[in-house]
């Protein structure tokens, strides 16, 4: 499995996780992650790169929802991004072959 950083926090999480099963959102402001809850970016998509940026140089972690695989390959583009977040059942997410899908 890969990880990355969750921001400033010095915890490595899963680059995706089940929403709901690896990382619990809180709020729209807040994930929990075992018995840590911590403040983060929460977007539906990548789009707005300035809060992404922001958030990245205030420390911030910056998770992402999305529900396919070209979603999830442009979200994990951004270096900023810390974790994207796919819907309970598609475990397959989880296996994507990146270069793959990028390069082909």
């Amino acid at each position: 499995m890969r990880t990355r950083w969750l921001g400033a926090t010095g915890v490595r999480v899963p680059e995706i996780a089940i929403e709901g099963e690896d990382v619990e959102t809180l709020d729209d402001h807040h994930i929990r992650i075992g018995e840590s809850d911590i403040e983060a970016l929460i977007l539906e998509e990548i789009g707005d790169l300035e809060a992404l940026h922001e958030a990245h140089l205030r420390g911030t972690p910056v998770v992402i929802r999305a529900a396919g695989a070209q979603e999830v390959a442009a979200a994990l583009e951004h270096p900023e991004v810390a974790c994207v977040l796919v819907p309970p059942g598609r475990d397959d997410l989880k296996e994507l072959d990146l270069r793959r899908l990028k390069y082909g």
